[in-house]
């Protein structure tokens, strides 16, 4: 895990139009992911995205089954207690792994509201989560966000994590 960590600190990347911000939750059972942000410009609203490995939290035989599993593990809890479903999941393939993909409409503490995907893939008995949160519509946010999370530097990262470098 260690490895993992150190792994974090050492897989920094400049893509184009994102840029990487602190990690802004408080500890939890789980090491700190990594954040980034979208400038409106390239995104149209602004898009945060937060990324992290989830060791050993994973169904070994089916992997992320189906979407009250991406509910319960996608980190969306971080962002607002208040996040309610859009529409039913689907398949996703990120970084060589499976999984999910749900989009939500979450309430933020402020009473303002944001569009916001959760992603679970996994591989083998981990588990990566991932959740991209926007002012824009979820299908825009979407689109954004996994195109940034298909970007070479990043999967390379996630790959990384995933094997705890």
């Amino acid at each position: 895990m260690v490895a993992g960590v150190a792994g974090f600190q050492h897989a920094r990347s400049d893509i184009e139009g994102w840029r990487e911000i602190a990690w802004p939750f408080p500890r939890d059972g789980w090491p700190a992911g990594r954040a980034f942000r979208c400038a409106t410009e390239l995104c149209g609203d602004e898009i945060e995205v937060y990324v992290r490995p989830k060791a050993g939290f994973c169904n070994c035989d089916s992997g992320v089954a189906d979407d009250e599993e991406v509910d319960r593990v996608a980190d969306l809890d971080l962002m607002s207690e208040r996040f309610a479903p859009l529409a039913p999941g689907g398949v996703i393939r990120i970084a060589g792994m499976q999984g999910r993909l749900r989009t939500y409409d979450l309430k933020m503490s402020d009473g303002s509201r944001r569009a916001a995907i959760g992603i679970a893939v996994s591989r083998r008995c981990d588990l990566l989560v991932a959740v991209a949160l926007g002012k824009g519509t979820a299908s825009g946010v979407q689109r954004v966000a996994l195109e940034f999370l298909a970007s070479d530097a990043v999967t390379k990262w996630m790959t990384a994590a995933m094997d705890g470098r």
